[in-house]
């Protein structure tokens, strides 16, 4: 090799690159800033969008929008006060439901308690139920969770009706039925993200815990989790917003109701179900008014983000 040859092995040695190596880095860069801001731009493109077509009902209706539950196309009457109210009871549901049964899940799915080839399969049956098609939640919703929730909260409405979440009889479809087909549907998010989250953990943290003496189910509900919180909160909120604007199967079961009634057992509505009923039939002022309630819609997601963000950082603070 001459001394040239020797030259160039030592500067590839030492980690020098070439200018169009360095070009191509630069580019790649811009790059993924450009997409980066694209996505911000996308974002506020959407909201600002929205908010137009939102301004005539604004203009009209100010602040009453959120303390009136009539919606009367007739009259030109619009108020989001009971859909408000049945987007966040029904998303509440299903977390309530689904975190729990999520996260269990996830820690059953990423820990050895079993074979590694019934575990793949437990996996894959998780994964198909993300591949659902909504409609179908619908129709299983009616045909087979309804009849078996009508029964339930005719229990829970003679037996604890002095209760107001439960102080009228079921009408069939309802909050109740939404919000665990809800729940059904936002498992596959908080189980895969969870999992993710703790199978990623340095498996130091494992071992560690165990050789101070603690148990398995104390380096899991002690170590492990407060580890993956984060990651198991931002699954949550994918789940939220999953919940929140969920179209189809809501539709289906929820019962389209614009009455404001505190019971889970009365027919009610959520705003994405309302912008999908009337979107197509809608003329004048209802458009706006329906474009100012998928307006309210990105806010209450941005308080929920803002929130579990503060969640986040608090329960990180506090292990730490």
């Amino acid at each position: 090799m001459t001394q040239s040859d020797y030259s160039n092995t030592d500067k590839i040695m030492m980690g020098e690159r070439s200018p169009l190596e360095k070009t191509f880095d630069q580019g790649f860069r811009w790059l993924t800033l450009g997409f980066a801001i694209s996505i911000g731009l996308i974002l506020i493109s959407i909201a600002v969008i929205i908010a137009v077509g939102a301004f005539p009902a604004i203009k009209q209706f100010n602040f009453s929008f959120f303390t009136n539950s009539n919606w009367n196309p007739v009259t030109d009457e619009y108020g989001v006060i009971a859909v408000i109210y049945g987007t966040i009871v029904s998303s509440l549901i299903s977390l309530i439901i689904a975190i729990p049964l999520g996260v269990g899940a996830a820690v059953f799915l990423s820990e050895d308690f079993i074979p590694e080839q019934i575990r793949t399969v437990l996996v894959f049956l998780v994964e198909l139920l993300a591949a659902i098609p909504s409609v179908v939640y619908g129709l299983w919703g009616i045909f087979v969770l309804i009849p078996i929730t009508t029964v339930f909260g005719t229990w829970l409405n003679q037996n604890f009706g002095w209760f107001p979440l439960f102080s009228s009889p079921p009408a069939g479809p309802g909050m109740l039925p939404a919000g665990i087909v809800l729940s059904i549907m936002i498992l596959p998010i908080i189980i895969a993200i969870s999992r993710d989250s703790l199978a990623s953990l340095p498996p130091d943290l494992r071992q560690a815990s165990l050789g101070l003496g603690a148990t398995r189910w104390e380096t899991i509900f002690r170590v492990l989790i407060p580890a993956a919180i984060s990651g198991i909160m931002g699954g949550v909120m994918l789940a939220l917003g999953r919940a929140m604007g969920e179209t189809m199967a809501a539709t289906m079961i929820i019962g389209n109701s614009n009455r404001l009634s505190i019971s889970i057992l009365d027919p009610a509505n959520t705003i994405a179900s309302l912008i999908a009923n009337q979107f197509a039939e809608a003329s004048g002022l209802q458009i706006s008014a329906l474009m100012y309630a998928g307006l309210v819609l990105m806010l209450l997601t941005l308080i929920v983000n803002i929130l579990a963000e503060y969640i986040v950082n608090q329960v990180k603070a506090k292990y730490e």
